[in-house]
């Protein structure tokens, strides 16, 4: 006589494994339907995000020509900018171009310190989204 209610757990945990895998999927398919919304909104935003040069926190600053934050007035070193650059601006002189309202030297000083944000920093979130492949 063989005994059935040895074989019916494990039925049980292999259907319910099935089952589980199954809703998984439907949980992952979901999130990339909800996702791709969000990746549209985000870029919109990083368009539109801005960075102040320097941050709030050392307002009134200069920008040395390596990117470092030196006092006001220092020789060499270039005022802080009048306002925060967009993220599109940012994005053009990442690449080469040159942010509005700039020298050469002056933008090449304001990219580098730009290139230097870390967390924490005003303009770190706009400058991070800006790293960020997009599919």
């Amino acid at each position: 006589m063989t005994d059935q209610s040895s074989d019916q757990p494990g039925e049980e945990r292999g259907g319910t494994t099935r089952r589980r895998a199954l809703m998984l999927g439907a949980v992952g398919a979901s999130a990339v339907v909800s996702i791709r919304p969000a990746l549209a909104q985000t870029q919109a935003s990083v368009i539109n995000c801005e960075i102040p040069v320097p941050d709030a926190g050392r307002a009134g600053s200069y920008i040395a020509a390596d990117g470092s934050i030196v006092p006001a007035g220092t020789p060499g070193a270039f005022p802080p900018a009048s306002l925060a650059f967009k993220g599109e601006d940012v994005k053009t002189a990442l690449a080469g171009g040159q942010l509005p309202g700039t020298t050469y030297e002056q933008n090449q000083a304001y990219v580098k310190y730009i290139r230097r944000l870390q967390s924490g920093t005003s303009g770190f979130t706009c400058f991070a989204s800006l790293q960020m492949p997009r599919g």
